[in-house]
């Protein structure tokens, strides 16, 4: 037996699993002809699936099966239990799906039914109702690439081009701040696909390029060459910008920030010389930060002006939770305080006190780069307003991603989220739509944020909040908090409880298509 057999978990399913150890509605994880499988049982049907997500390698026989899908328990990917595909993001590739049959009561696993070459395989191929005779995308993140990606696997054929400002292909971006700023993942797993990829998908990637204006009437883009593209369909997915402080007193030190893969690049090259960073916000990335630079052993001093890390986000309990996990990692919190000044060997703060440092770096927050947008008269409010299919105001050019505002359906009001996997799935969406799907994004908004060895997991939307509800101890880091406006539960957060964050994300999926609230209500009464 070899060294990666010895380590596979389970029995061994060629060898068949009594069919009456298998209970409707459960998964078991074994293995079979040298690979992870997940054994799965709906009714009299039997599903034999990869066992790991593609993603990031979670195990997917601790997610949370939902029809006949199964969603991965760390990033809330799911897959189809029946073709293996990845339905949602954040996995793009799907899980190899295995043949089964039954014989004398038991349940054998015999061949795996697809193999994949690790690219995306098309899915049901629908005949589009409308063709665009050509695409042009506009941004290089996670909306435009997981719209460019679900126009090939859809069957369209047509010319795809993808323009980005960034000097990368489309890249892993929440790994910015997390395991590559730490050191402990290498670059080769930042891109999101081989340069390969968009050569054999005839997807046209035109980087280190800026789109500077967008004539909607002709069907126009003039780039920051003086040439022009002509589209039929058009995605506006430009993303935001950090918020920079440019009003404090220079010269100081260099002012770092974190957006994009060259910006990361940036502050490893300074972290190998550095021994005490200042980091300017206590935002996810802030924070992401500091523990990233903490992993690096430099000593890390967080300047905010609020009274706890993340508060107005994910509320009090998990605020003193975040700020207790990095104190006891030796991060010096500067509360209630900003930045005065940065010299050239430290930063002033509000209340006088100085902190001698050799790398500053912002994570204040980001705003909507909409200006391309609104030059071309495009509805505006705090964001590129969009319709329930993510299209504009104007026919056939949409906005997905951080400078998207459209109507959700949980809550009721417009909003606009800056996370990577609403992003993707709106994408997606996108994508389907500008086929003539007609499909309105109905997706949860998800994200995750890990802070050295602890996640913490927020699905739905809340913008204000009037009570949090707890369950479980946070302090320990097992708990949820349910952040709640006169009496509905608006967005569930949780830390060490990623089965509770999957049945929150499913519970607030049946309250938008039925508004019954009694699966969240049921979700809050069980945990203890």
């Amino acid at each position: 037996m070899s060294d990666e057999q010895a380590a596979f978990t389970g029995p061994d399913l060629t060898r068949g699993v009594p069919l009456s150890e298998l209970a409707d509605g459960t998964m078991l994880a074994g293995h079979a002809h040298g690979q992870s499988v997940l054994l799965v049982r709906r009714g009299d049907e039997i599903f034999a699936i990869g066992a790991q997500c593609t993603h990031y390698g979670a195990p997917l026989a601790e997610g949370l099966l939902v029809g006949d899908t199964v969603r991965c328990p760390w990033h809330h990917a799911c897959f189809s239990l029946r073709s293996g595909e990845a339905l949602t993001a954040p996995a793009l590739n799907p899980v190899a799906r295995w043949d089964v049959v039954r014989r004398d009561g038991a349940i054998h696993v015999i061949h795996e039914s697809r193999v994949t070459d690790g690219a995306t395989p098309p899915l049901s191929r629908r005949k589009p109702a409308t063709l665009a005779q050509s695409v042009v995308i506009i941004g290089g993140g996670a909306a435009g690439s997981a719209a460019a990606e679900m126009l090939r696997r859809e069957g369209y054929e047509a010319p795809i081009t993808m323009i980005t400002a960034d000097d990368a292909a489309p890249y892993d971006r929440p790994n910015l701040s997390k395991d590559y700023l730490a050191g402990t993942a290498s670059e080769e797993w930042i891109p999101l696909r081989s340069p390969d990829f968009y050569r054999d998908h005839d997807i046209r990637l035109m980087l280190s390029r800026r789109v500077v204006d967008l004539d909607a009437a002709s069907r126009r883009i003039s780039l920051d060459d003086g040439s022009t593209l002509q589209f039929d369909a058009l995605l506006l997915a430009t993303g935001a910008e950090p918020v920079r402080l440019l009003e404090l007193p220079r010269p100081g030190l260099p002012m770092h920030y974190l957006r994009t893969l060259a910006d990361s690049r940036a502050i490893i090259a300074a972290a190998q010389r550095a021994t005490r960073a200042v980091v300017l916000g206590a935002s996810f990335i802030g924070l992401e930060v500091a523990a990233a630079l903490r992993t690096r052993g430099i000593e890390v001093h967080v300047v905010a002006p609020d009274a706890r890390p993340l508060e107005r986000v994910l509320g009090p309990e998990l605020g003193d939770y975040v700020r207790t996990l990095h104190e006891q990692r030796g991060v010096v919190f500067h509360l209630g305080q900003t930045a005065e000044r940065i010299g050239i060997d430290g930063v002033t703060l509000s209340g006088g006190s100085f902190i001698g440092a050799d790398l500053v770096i912002a994570g204040i927050g980001v705003r909507p780069s909409v200006a391309l947008a609104e030059r071309a008269g495009l509805a505006i409010d705090r964001g590129v307003l969009v319709s329930e299919q993510l299209e504009t105001s104007v026919p056939g050019i949409y906005a997905a991603g951080d400078i998207a505002r459209w109507p959700d359906p949980l809550t009721g009001d417009r909003i606009r989220v800056e996370h990577w996997v609403v992003a993707q799935r709106q994408g997606q969406t996108v994508a389907r739509n500008m086929l003539g799907a007609g499909e309105r994004f109905t997706a949860v908004p998800y994200f995750w944020s890990r802070h050295y060895d602890s996640a913490i997991q927020y699905v739905g939307h809340a913008e204000r909040w009037d009570q949090t509800v707890t369950r479980g101890d946070i302090g320990a880091g097992d708990g949820m908090v349910a952040l709640t406006l006169a009496g509905r539960t608006l967005a569930v957060a949780t830390v060490g409880r990623e089965r509770a964050s999957l049945e929150a994300e499913a519970a607030m999926e049946t309250t938008m298509e039925s508004g019954d609230r009694s699966a969240l209500d049921a979700l809050l009464v069980g945990q203890s």
